[in-house]
């Protein structure tokens, strides 16, 4: 991570989120400890690099090659031994003004990592215990299956009258309508709606209640449409928010777009009409906005801006696990596994002229889509980048046909 050269400089800058110094490992248990909750911390957040032989105000005191060799395999046991799942180091032996280092390098993780004491995450010089939400967004990120599925987890102050039956009964056996409550309520669990404990899971409340945002903050799409290329309340055209259940604000985000998509057409006989935007795209925009999004970000919601040059959709939540920006078009990982089994299997009404029968194919051709359609319609390639823990995507409308021919 650094060399000799960086990391005589980084000693003499002091610890911060990257750099952890011990003046020793040292026998005690407590120790032993103590270094599992600082490499899970790095393991957890972005990686960093921990330093036993320099005191904690950045002076190099090293320790003896016997104890080098000691605290080496210490490091090694307590990654393979107390910490899960195992932490992958790389360990170098340094010879730093003529004492002996032992640098221990911890990359950023795929996994969420506990040590014998929690989980802990590296914030500034120290390591902080993960609060109970932010643990949810980091497993759900690194898509840690069989350990969190977000969709899945029970939702407070729920039960099975939180979800509607007229709702629910898309995802049931049809023989089951008519039956008793009981059974319904294991065809409800069975299909992960109901959790165990008889509360509503996330995706049961996102899919068959109408008041989702009630038990799920922010839970919905805000769309604007502003007269100008900027935020400007003087200048907003319409502002809507669209809520309950997940197919109906996809469909009323998409409507949103439609009714405020310019198409041009030309006067000549063969008249020729081309639209801003491809609705195409604009659906699968907005489809994989509402999959994909991270729903444990209670203080976030999915953002729509319709400017005058451009369109932006906001998803809260970072990349799952191995993604990014420029792997997207090639690469499928799903965040919320539940909720796109559940959208994959809802017919699309026929106002929406997309060419599907269903809100998802899950083909994971969502993102090639809104990049080709898009880019043949305006000759520009829409843009993905992340903001923080937020994915923007901006896609630029087409000329319109008179100002082309006043070129």
């Amino acid at each position: 991570m650094f060399n000799i050269n960086e990391l005589l400089e980084k000693i003499a800058l002091g610890e911060d989120s990257t750099i952890e110094f011990k003046r020793e490992l040292g026998a005690k248990t407590s120790n032993k400890v103590s270094m599992g909750g600082e490499i899970t911390a790095f393991a957890n957040s972005n990686g960093g690099v921990i330093l036993i032989g320099v005191d904690d105000d950045g002076k190099i005191i090293g320790v003896t090659s016997e104890q080098l060799k000691k605290d080496e395999k210490t490091i090694i046991e307590i990654c393979n031994d107390s910490i899960k799942p195992v932490v992958n180091i790389a360990t170098q032996k340094l010879l730093i003004e003529g004492k002996n280092i032992l640098k221990i390098e911890v990359p950023r993780s795929l996994f969420v990592h506990k040590s014998p004491t929690g989980y802990f995450i590296r914030q500034g010089s120290s390591k902080r215990e993960m609060q109970p939400e932010q643990l949810a967004r980091l497993m759900q990120s690194r898509s840690q299956a069989g350990i969190i599925r977000f969709d899945e987890q029970a939702v407070p102050h729920t039960n099975i009258n939180t979800l509607q039956e007229s709702l629910y009964q898309r995802f049931i056996p049809d023989n089951n309508i008519n039956e008793k409550l009981d059974l319904e309520k294991l065809d409800l669990q069975k299909r992960n709606l109901l959790h165990q404990d008889g509360s509503a899971t996330v995706a049961g409340v996102l899919m068959c209640s109408q008041n989702s945002d009630d038990y799920l903050y922010n839970s919905f799409i805000q769309a604007v449409c502003y007269n100008g290329v900027e935020k400007d309340a003087n200048y907003q055209i319409d502002a809507q928010d669209f809520k309950g259940v997940l197919d109906q604000q996809i469909i009323n985000a998409f409507k949103f777009v439609k009714q405020y998509n310019k198409v041009s057409a030309t006067k000549e006989v063969g008249r020729t009409e081309r639209p801003q935007y491809s609705m195409k795209a604009i659906f699968e925009a907005i489809v994989n906005a509402v999959v994909h999004r991270d729903y444990s970000k209670s203080g976030s919601k999915i953002r729509l801006f319709i400017f005058s040059n451009r369109l932006e959709l906001y998803s809260p939540g970072a990349l799952s696990n191995t993604l990014a920006v420029d792997t997207l078009i090639s690469n499928q990982i799903t965040r919320n596994e539940l909720l796109t089994r559940l959208l994959s299997e809802i017919e699309l009404d026929g106002d929406i002229k997309v060419n599907r029968r269903y809100f998802l194919e899950r083909r994971g051709e969502g993102v090639g889509i809104i990049i080709r359609e898009s880019e043949q319609l305006s000759g520009i390639q829409p843009i993905y980048k992340m903001n923080e823990e937020e994915l923007q995507l901006t896609i630029f409308p087409a000329k319109s046909l008179q100002d082309e021919n006043d070129e």
